[in-house]
């Protein structure tokens, strides 16, 4: 089972829509909660940030141990967290492709027969790495569209 072309396509191009949706918005504009019990656009973009770092971290384990057990990923758990969230917008912006393109090499190079390794999510069970790569991308999906509705409504508002 390869990786498929709508999966290799949205691993090098997706995280591209980033910049196109905070244009023209400043770093202290983004930081502006518009729930204050939910995250800012700035908040989203350090989870992105977080989230490939914790996915690299998978894709070893994946790739080095036998059917890996993996708790469900809380953000306000992640000890690495709090770093993003004081990470200046500019050096997230940096690092979220630099990481897209190392997610990207990991996966091209691996062999199928490694594609076909699992890893247990605890509500999904086994999962292949192609399957927990389309997990990747449709929850980095899910917080582009949370961006885009944060960025939208900061506009409306005439930030």
């Amino acid at each position: 089972m390869p990786l498929s072309d709508s999966i290799l396509t949205r691993l090098r191009h997706q995280h591209e829509a980033l910049p196109e949706l905070i244009r023209d918005l400043t770093e202290e504009e983004l930081k502006r909660r518009i729930n204050p019990d939910k995250w800012s656009a700035f908040e989203q973009i350090a989870h992105l940030a977080a989230y490939q770092v914790m996915f690299i971290g998978r894709l070893e384990r994946l790739t080095t141990e036998t059917t890996p057990s993996f708790e469900r990923y809380v953000a306000e758990n992640d000890p690495a967290f709090p770093q993003y969230l004081h990470t200046s917008l500019q050096t997230l912006l940096q690092s979220i492709p630099a990481k897209a393109a190392e997610i990207t090499a990991r996966l091209t190079n691996l062999k199928e027969p490694d594609l076909l390794r699992t890893g247990r999510h605890p509500r999904y069970g086994n999962l292949t790495i192609p399957q927990w790569t389309q997990f990747f991308l449709l929850h980095e999906a899910h917080h582009l569209y949370a961006i885009f509705m944060l960025t939208q409504d900061l506009r409306a508002a005439g930030v």
